[in-house]
């Protein structure tokens, strides 16, 4: 035995046959495993469109998914082409169902009856409802937390006033609200324009599925400074000078337009304006400075005339004989 081990013919034959054995081996497994891949091969293609047959003029469709998964199984070559050229399409066809709900099952076409599909979801439920057009007014908001204190929202304005709204005859008789919203940034104190999508809510706020007609609209929001008539007040000081009679004072406008914030402004009640009796000489119209109440930004009116209606007393003077024109006295004829 340790002859032939010795022998390197013998050596080299074991190791050609070792070889040979694992050569066989490794091939065989390569060759199963090759069977295996060029027999199936399985691919998932997701969100792939749905494509839906029916009468879109008159109805609207609800509860058909916009995409779904594809899972193809099959030869591996008819997999990987379908794949990749994608020229295959998912399907409903629901012109012939009438209105209401159905369970209906997707399908598909131009995928080779070698391949193995599924479809996620293959089956959904969907709802066939009357079309219906309606027209509703636009209510234009904004938060008003975005504007300075001491402005306030005097208006909003939508442009056009009204849109069309198109769906489904529950979804348009669920609609609560239409609504176009402007936004911007904290401290708004002039008017401004803003293009506003409009929005169709039901009465929990949630968004409704139609189509509006013009999508947005322009909306002028005017805001301006708060502000708050107040009573124009007379306060008499003083005395008449002697010989005058005040008889009455008249404003020509009795209430002023005070403008501020509207914690200091909602408190005030009345504007007074102090009148000087003792200067109140002539019966005429005076011209008074108004006095800017604190807090207040500003006044409509700066002035006010005050119609001021009095009477002189005439003032007594003594009168004094003119000797030349004293009356002359009688003589009385002397006898001579």
């Amino acid at each position: 035995m340790d002859k032939m081990m010795d022998s390197h013919w013998i050596l080299r034959i074991v190791a050609l046959a070792l070889a040979c054995l694992l050569f066989f081996t490794v091939h065989n497994e390569l060759a199963s495993s090759s069977k295996t891949t060029n027999n199936q091969q399985t691919e998932v293609i997701r969100d792939v469109p749905v494509d839906v047959f029916y009468d879109d003029k008159n109805l609207i469709v609800t509860g058909i998914p916009k995409t779904v998964d594809v899972t193809l199984t099959g030869p591996m070559a008819l997999v990987l082409n379908a794949k990749s050229i994608r020229d295959f399409t998912i399907f409903v066809d629901l012109s012939n169902l009438i209105l209401g709900e159905h369970n209906v099952r997707l399908k598909y076409e131009n995928i080779s009856d070698k391949i193995q599909v599924t479809l996620d979801p293959a089956v959904v439920t969907v709802n066939i409802e009357e079309k219906v057009t309606q027209e509703f007014r636009v209510d234009p908001e904004m938060n008003r937390r975005l504007i300075e204190d001491g402005y306030i929202l005097k208006g909003m304005t939508a442009t056009p006033t009204t849109v069309y709204v198109t769906g489904a005859k529950s979804a348009i008789e669920n609609i609560s609200y239409v609504k176009a919203t402007v936004t911007g940034e904290k401290g708004l104190k002039e008017p401004f324009s803003q293009e506003a999508t409009v929005k169709v809510l039901d009465r929990d706020l949630n968004k409704l599925d139609v189509t509006i007609e013009p999508e947005s609209v322009k909306v002028l929001t005017d805001i301006v400074e708060y502000s708050k008539e107040l009573p124009v007040v007379l306060n008499e000081v003083g005395k008449a000078v002697d010989g005058v009679t005040i008889n009455q004072l008249s404003l020509k406008a009795t209430k002023i337009k005070v403008y501020g914030k509207p914690s200091i402004i909602d408190n005030l009640k009345e504007i007074v304006v102090d009148v000087d009796l003792s200067k109140l000489t002539e019966a005429k119209t005076y011209e008074y400075d108004v006095p800017l109440p604190e807090g207040a930004t500003k006044m409509s009116e700066k002035k006010v005339k005050i119609e001021v209606d009095l009477t002189k007393k005439e003032q007594e003077t003594s009168t004094v004989p003119n000797p030349s024109e004293e009356e002359p006295v009688p003589t009385e004829d002397i006898d001579s």
